[in-house]
C-alpha cells in the first residue's frame, strides 16, 4: 500500500478552513483493529480508528504514521483512502481514513487505550463506534468481506 496523496507539508487544515484529523483503517488477514477510548468520559468505552490530528508542516500521511507510533507503538504503511471526509459533530474538523498495515514484524499495543480488537467484516457490529467512525466502518464492511 504506498500513497503519493499528502506529498507535501500543509497547515493541518484543510481546503475549507477545517482542522485535519486523520484515522489508520490497519488491516491485516482480513482484520481491522479497533480500538477502546478510555478517555475523555464521554467518549470513554467507545471504538474508533487509531489517528489524531494533522500538525503544521506534516502530511496527512506523516501524522498517520507518527500518530500509531505514539498510540499503539506499531509503525504502518498507509495506502487509498477509505471512504469519504466525516465532518465531526463540532464542526471545526473533519476526519480523514486511510487503509494501512502494520510494518513488518511490527505488533499494536494498547498504549493510549483501553483495548484493541481485530475484527473481521462480520464482526464490525459487535463494538459501539464513535459516530464520526459509523461512515467509514459501512465503507470498510465491502473491503474486509472481499
Amino acid at each position: 500500500m504506498h500513497t503519493e496523496r499528502g506529498v507535501s507539508p500543509d497547515s493541518g487544515v484543510s481546503p475549507a478552513g477545517l482542522r485535519v484529523i486523520v484515522g489508520a483503517a490497519i488491516v491485516a488477514d482480513g482484520r481491522v483493529l479497533a480500538c477502546e477510548r478510555s478517555a475523555p468520559p464521554e467518549v470513554a468505552g467507545r471504538w474508533e480508528f487509531p489517528g489524531g490530528k494533522v500538525e503544521p508542516g506534516e502530511t496527512e500521511v506523516d501524522a498517520l504514521v507518527r500518530e500509531c507510533v505514539e498510540e499503539l507503538g506499531a509503525r504502518v504503511h498507509v495506502g487509498d483512502r477509505v471512504g469519504d471526509d466525516v465532518r465531526l459533530a463540532h464542526g471545526r474538523a473533519v476526519l480523514k481514513v486511510y487503509l494501512a498495515r502494520l510494518v513488518h514484524g511490527d505488533r499494536p499495543q494498547a498504549l493510549e487505550h483501553g483495548e484493541l480488537r481485530w475484527l473481521a467484516a462480520d464482526e464490525l457490529d459487535s463494538v459501539v463506534w464513535l459516530p464520526a467512525d459509523a461512515p467509514i466502518v459501512a465503507a470498510l464492511r465491502p473491503l474486509l468481506a472481499s
